[in-house]
């Protein structure tokens, strides 16, 4: 019993020149598709080259420590050790980047495996659904900020009211002795069929007098660098 432990242990999974090239390689090609399809989804202010240029080394490194650790049990255990003391500070701009980590990371434990086929056939269905749902962005939800004398709040909770149809949500109301400051949540569609209507925001609320200031703000999840 000891002696079979002893030797599973000691297993080191010996690799060839060739093999270890040819697991770099496909690696290599494997996270150049992954910088395509990054490149392709985040095109605007939020698409960030050096995170792309770190997904395509994210994906080697990740295949080079799978080639290291091979069959060696002992080894693995001490990697899964010293990888633990990382820690990861840098926030997330996009929902959709943490797949992408998780995709370089899955690829680079096949590719450092010899598992090409699946890294493969795993990247090409990723790479299709995000070619075809990888713009899709968030509802377009506006803020409709509206700041002015306390004394006409209920008038213009009513010019909101009929100005959008019951669409507009309140989020937040904020009053002192002599003004109010009321914020309301809309869709972009609401916004859009009261301009086709002719109805002008900022005209209706400044005809009611004593009104400071209308600000509408787009509300996105992403964050923008």
């Amino acid at each position: 019993m000891k002696q079979a432990l002893f030797e599973l242990f000691e297993q080191t999974g010996q690799l060839t020149l060739v093999e270890v090239l040819t697991r770099m390689g496909v690696a290599s090609i494997v996270a150049l598709v992954i910088y395509i399809s990054y490149a392709f989804t985040h095109q605007g202010t939020i698409y960030s080259r050096k995170f792309n240029v770190t997904l395509l080394m994210l994906t080697v490194l990740t295949t080079t420590v799978m080639t290291v650790i091979g069959n060696n049990i002992a080894l693995s255990l001490g990697m899964v050790g010293a990888l633990s003391i990382i820690r990861f500070r840098t926030a997330v701009k996009d929902s959709r980047d943490t797949a992408y980590i998780f995709w370089t990371i899955i690829v680079g434990i096949c590719c450092g495996v010899g598992d090409y086929a699946v890294a493969a056939a795993g990247s090409a269905i990723v790479f299709l659904l995000l070619l075809f749902l990888g713009r899709v962005r968030s509802d377009g939800r506006l803020l409709l900020i509206i700041r002015g004398n306390r004394s006409l709040e209920q008038k213009i909770e009513g010019v909101v009211f009929t100005l959008f149809d019951r669409q507009a949500l309140l989020r937040v109301k904020n009053s002192t002795e002599q003004d109010v400051e009321l914020i309301y949540e809309l869709s972009r569609k609401a916004v859009d069929k009261a301009t086709r209507q002719g109805k002008n925001i900022n005209d209706t609320l400044y005809r009611l007098g004593g009104i400071e200031y209308v600000n509408l703000v787009a509300q996105n999840d992403e964050i923008s660098a």
